[in-house]
């Protein structure tokens, strides 16, 4: 661009910014730090009760309310030292050392890009829809708080996701709220000159006009791109209009525009990345334009800039079903990026071979989780059993290698404690473990958590139970109003949850592998534990389906009619539009947090994770985190930690075996007191579930981890390739077409081998041909047994073959516990610096 695209200070158009403060405030509300630290929710409170309750949207109440007021509370001594005080504060949170700071203070790492399709950091801002929102708003929160150089790249929709309401028939039915702008907690980026800093993204045809905003979520900053300008088509200004929404075409449109506009928003903002982080494949296409950036920049051919970029990208799958990629047809690949593939220097043939498994199969979708690990330094799972289900779908792309090698690592998620503890929480947590205990120095959280007394933690829980219990009540009886069905609530609503009671909260996304009406397998029984006059339980409800998900949604409708019923009116509730406010509510209140997806189709699972700093516990399957997370002392687990065929029969054994630890675990563990009316057993197991899992599974915890596992060596591996315009990079792109080329012609020889004292000697005769033996790792394998990884090890290089120029003999020893012909040899490539099998997946084996 040949504007200076230095960013001016926002204006606030028609708002009263002449008033003395208004800045300040305006500073404020514009934070998202405000949405999970509440220090400053007092100021909005005195300036709009009602609105800030309505909306919690700090933006909203300072454009609402009036100058008079505005300007009588600015004047007001003892509000404004607290405003002062809110804006000192803030300034010291950003601008202070952080966790990166004190320990990699020389670290050439200035800046993460992390992309992803949505963003969940306040119900202030409804770009989100669930999980992977979830995480990216957490992840990004916490590296602010850590002082992780991270930039977010999002989409701003028109109308984000849908909002829910339950009508008199149980149905879903489905709203779309426009999402005015001006009343987001975001300001447009500008030139210096005041123009609107503008993207453009050529579509065949046409063009597309991007806008830009900005977000600023504590010390970091999250870029927004929508497509609702003015010098674009009506057609194509609803791009960005819904989250998950339209077809195929849409979605594909979404994708080039946070893909390729998104990576064009950082250049033209003058931002140099060294590290990608794509949160699923969404944003594949951003290692294509990276790549095309850095063919500008050096001259470099798109298969050079690719190994050379690639280095510094890194692919987070969430996906537990390879039906859950993105994939395309080859039409619309064309359609839309045939122009690009030409601005890449590649064929559209050579562009589709990217995201496909067969290049040469015509007919193949274009899968952008495939586009994204080709073009990543390093892949991830969410947890470590969706590592190992990653491996297992992923395995396709690495022909010949054995599944436990296929490289898909795993950094578990975790949730940002600050933004999910009530508090009454935080001050818990506060006392004993100090303000900073999310800031990088969790390791003596455990030990101090478990001082507390059983007197305060009981104390701490049935008042959180009290304010949970008034919270359903208001919004029940609002919802009921909305649909039309305030008859079903009692006209005495005290009836309507107790406070003293077992308390279990299920709110997912309504899918069948998440099996959300488990619960509901044998409804007498279900209705027995609800209603135990002597052990009551009350069970709450919440979750969205699809639109497009017919299942999903007579799935909500059959909880709808149960509940219904006069006899379980108070003891069930089914709350709407599942959003991150009722979430907020839900894992502060609930005794039980209730989970039961099929395993292994639940990647990580988050939900589950928010209430373990509230005191919550956790009853679910094992799958996805609560596969690793999972004690006797801390919880209970349903299934049996496999995967089963017979879909129908396991379901029927998991509803029993659920009710069964209902009632015969979690039910008595709950109601069993002592002289002072303590559940000391229940105390205990919630002692132990926040002082082992709460650190264990904070965002603190998951980007320290990305930190130091993956940001970090990313940035190294990305300066060793472009350093002095890409030589190594070069270097290492001229290899692996040698090595595919040539790889044919290795075979293997004779084999031998010896057994004595306890040893196998294996001497195996290896032709290399016209390929250089340092390029080549010849080892011994043996497949794992009883759960064990495989045994690898390297075997030497000896003398050259008699009468063979091109031939060695490579030997190895190993104990003799296993038979011989349990172990085979392979040869794979090698280069320093290189990954294998991700960046070449050449392999052979002797037999």
């Amino acid at each position: 661009m040949n504007k200076k695209t230095t960013i001016i200070k926002p204006s606030y158009g028609n708002l009263p910014n002449d008033a003395d403060g208004f800045d300040l405030l305006a500073e404020l509300a514009l934070d998202m730090r405000s949405s999970w630290n509440h220090a400053a929710d007092e100021l909005w409170q005195q300036l709009d009760s009602t609105l800030w309750k309505l909306t919690h949207n700090p933006w909203i109440v300072l454009q609402s309310v009036s100058r008079v007021h505005l300007e009588k509370m600015l004047a007001d001594k003892t509000f404004r030292k607290k405003l002062d005080e809110r804006v000192s504060v803030r300034k010291n949170a950003i601008e202070s050392d952080a966790w990166f700071q004190h320990n990699y203070p020389k670290s050439p790492l200035s800046c993460i890009a992390y992309f992803s399709m949505e963003f969940m950091l306040s119900e202030a801002l409804p770009i989100y829809s669930g999980g992977l929102g979830n995480v990216a708003g957490d992840q990004l929160k916490a590296a602010g708080d850590l002082g992780v150089p991270v930039i977010g790249i999002g989409l701003l929709y028109q109308q984000g996701y849908f909002h829910q309401v339950i009508d008199k028939d149980g149905l879903q039915q489905e709203l779309y709220p426009y999402n005015d702008p001006g009343q987001l907690p975001i300001t447009p980026l500008r030139h210096k000159n005041g123009e609107w800093l503008r993207l453009e993204i050529a579509l065949p045809g046409y063009s597309v006009w991007l806008r830009a905003w900005q977000v600023q979520v504590g010390r970091l900053k999250l870029y927004l791109l929508d497509s609702n300008d003015a010098a674009n088509l009506p057609a194509h200004r609803g791009i960005t209009s819904e989250l998950y929404g339209g077809d195929q075409e849409l979605r594909l449109k979404q994708e080039l525009v946070l893909g390729l506009g998104g990576w064009r928003l950082l250049t033209a903002l003058g931002i140099k990345p060294e590290v990608c982080h794509l949160n699923e494949g969404h944003a594949a296409l951003a290692v294509l334009e990276r790549a095309r950036t850095y063919m500008q920049e050096t001259g470099s051919s798109f298969n050079e800039a690719l190994m050379v970029t690639r280095a510094g990208n890194i692919f987070t799958t969430h996906t537990a079903v390879a039906a859950g990629f993105d994939c395309f047809s080859p039409f619309l690949i064309e359609h839309y990026l045939g122009d690009y593939a030409k601005m890449l220097g590649i064929s559209i043939s050579d562009f589709l071979a990217l995201g496909r498994i067969n290049p040469n199969e015509s007919k193949e979708s274009f899968n952008m989780a495939y586009l994204a690990i080709r073009g990543s330094g390093a892949v991830n799972g969410v947890s470590r059993l969706h590592g190992k289900v990653s491996g297992h779908i992923l395995s396709t792309l690495f022909p010949r290698w054995p599944e436990d090698e296929v490289p898909v690592g795993h950094i578990t998620n975790g949730v940002h404690m600050s933004s999910w503890d009530s508090a009454e929480s935080d001050a818990l947590w506060t006392k004993v473990c100090g303000k900073g205990r999310w800031l990088g120095t969790s390791e003596t959280l455990g030990q101090e958590i478990r001082s507390i007394s059983d007197e305060k933690f009981w104390k701490f829980r049935t008042k959180a139970s009290a304010s949970f219990v008034t919270y359903v009540r208001e919004r029940l009886a609002q919802q009921l109003s909305i649909s039309g069905t305030l008859d079903e609530i009692p006209n005495d609503t005290k009836p309507m949850f107790n406070p003293n009671a077992l308390t279990l909260g299920f709110a997912r996304r309504f899918a069948s592998y998440k099996r959300p009406n488990l619960l509901l397998y044998d409804k007498q029984r279900l209705q027995r534990i609800l209603t135990n006059t002597l052990y009551p339980v009350q069970l709450i409800i919440a979750g969205k389906a699809h639109p497009n998900d017919n299942e999903g949604q007579a799935m909500i409708q059959e909880w709808i009619q149960f509940i219904r019923q006069p006899e379980i009116r108070a003891h069930v509730v089914f709350l709407s539009d599942y959003d991150m406010l009722l979430t907020e509510h839900l894992v502060q209140g609930v005794d039980v947090w209730v989970n039961t997806p099929r395993r292994p189709w639940e990647a990580s699972g988050t939900s589950g994770m928010k209430v373990l700093v509230n005191g919550g516990l956790n009853l679910s399957e094992l799958d996805g985190w609560w596969s690793e997370a999972y004690t006797p002392e801390v919880g209970w687990a349903l299934g049996d930690g496999n995967e089963h065929d017979d879909i129908q029969l396991w379901d029927a054994k998991e509803a029993e075996q659920l009710y069964n630890i209902l009632e015969q675990q979690v039910v008595p563990e709950f109601y069993k007191r002592n002289e002072k009316g303590i559940p000391t057993n229940w105390i205990a197991r919630m002692r132990e579930s926040m002082a082992q899992l709460t650190p264990q599974f904070s965002a603190d915890r998951a980007v320290r981890e990305y930190t130091e596992q993956r940001y970090l060596p990313a940035a190294k591996a990305y300066y060793e390739r472009a350093a002095n315009k890409g030589i190594l990079g070069k270097k290492m792109f001229n290899w692996q077409q040698t090595m595919e080329q040539k790889w044919t012609t290795l075979h293997f020889g004779e084999v031998s081998v010896k057994t004595h004292n306890g040893k196998h000697t294996f001497d195996v005769q290896l032709f290399t041909t016209d390929i250089d033996p340092k390029y080549l790792c010849v080892e011994l394998y043996a497949n794992g047994i009883k759960g064990e990884k495989a045994m690898i090890q390297e075997m030497k290089q000896g003398i050259k073959l008699e009468g063979s120029a091109k031939g060695y003999l490579y030997s190895a020893s190993v104990a003799s516990t296993r038979p011989a012909s349990e172990y085979t040899s392979r040869v794979v490539p090698k280069f320093s610096g290189i990954s294998v099998p991700l960046e070449t997946n050449l392999i052979l084996w002797e037999r």
